[in-house]
């Protein structure tokens, strides 16, 4: 990782995305903290490294600032994934993603703040930030950036506080704009939610919205992947870059890939209608895909587009251990 070879701290990292993460860093030899409140991270995700040297697990929230000051004191990167993710407003009222999305990164941030020897703070921000772009795929000078959701609200003020502070304190911050992310571990969107109502009822599939919803989808390794790239070749105060992969994938698409892969015949599709258009729910963003030229540029590539990151996840969730 060039000269950021010190300690790393990885918050949320005991979740999907964080545990990846960690797994990677972890191969490469530093370091690596984990803070999370274990709401919707796994123990289990980390597994592999609970009795490695290298690695220490703290049970903490962004929410208590003496915790975080803590988790801080020493660490020289700051990956920032800790966040309520659900875009749904019926599972999480604004006052959530306020504390847990706004609240806790700026608490992270006066704890880097106070801690001077952060030379990099990294952080998973979204696509829901563009709300409905006009130019799809979507570049990062897109403007003006008008979130539909609480969750790209909370993300795009996060955004705005990281930029303040990375340049009137003195750090690096590399922002990624994430397409949506899929592969082993994810216990939240799409492909988990119809293995689930699959599951429990095999001939019918409700499916939110009018089907038509077309988004990227990026598998977790490359996202990855492409999050540590991005930190080891840029160099600006405050780097911008948006993940995803080229193409994008309808939701009856995945629907029909999930129905395939589990094996199933004559399931009937119940397609809610949705509102708005045919979005799945208010704020659903209905057709998304980034311009990841300027990650490409450093010499980034995913290995699967939106139709093979798909399958691949539906193909590992399907072997992971029901609950």
């Amino acid at each position: 990782m060039g000269d950021l070879q010190g300690f790393h701290l990885v918050t949320g990292g005991a979740g999907f995305i964080g545990s990846h993460l960690v797994d990677a860093l972890m191969r490469r030899g530093v370091r690596v903290r984990v803070l999370d409140n274990l709401t919707s991270g796994r123990l289990e995700n980390l597994r592999g490294w609970m009795s490695d040297p290298r690695f220490e697990f703290v049970e903490g929230d962004l929410l208590d600032p003496e915790e975080v000051r803590r988790v801080v004191e020493g660490s020289e990167v700051v990956y920032h994934l800790a966040a309520n993710p659900e875009i749904r407003i019926s599972y999480a009222r604004p006052e959530a993603h306020f504390k847990q999305n706004i609240v806790a990164t700026y608490n992270l941030l006066e704890a880097v703040r106070l801690s001077r020897g952060v030379k990099a703070l990294v952080f998973t921000s979204s696509s829901t930030v563009y709300g409905e772009a006009e130019t799809l795929p979507t570049p990062e000078d897109y403007a003006p950036l008008k979130p539909i959701s609480i969750y790209g609200a909370s993300k795009l003020a996060s955004e705005a506080l990281i930029s303040a502070y990375a340049h009137l304190y003195g750090f690096r911050a590399v922002i990624y704009r994430l397409a949506n992310v899929v592969g082993p571990r994810s216990h939240h969107g799409v492909v988990h939610d119809f293995i689930e109502k699959l599951r429990r009822n095999p001939g019918e599939l409700e499916i939110l919205g009018d089907g038509t919803q077309s988004k990227s989808y990026l598998y977790v390794e490359d996202c990855v992947e492409g999050m540590l790239l991005g930190l080891e070749r840029s160099e600006g105060r405050v780097e911008i870059f948006n993940i995803g992969s080229e193409d994008r994938v309808d939701v009856r698409t995945i629907a029909e890939m999930v129905v395939e892969e589990m094996g199933l015949r004559d399931v009937q599709f119940c397609f809610t209608g949705g509102v708005e258009g045919g979005r799945g729910w208010k704020g659903d963003v209905k057709y998304m895909a980034l311009d990841t030229r300027r990650l490409r540029n450093l010499g980034w590539r995913p290995r699967y587009n939106s139709r093979e990151a798909i399958r691949e996840t539906i193909r590992a969730l399907l072997r992971e251990p029901t609950p």
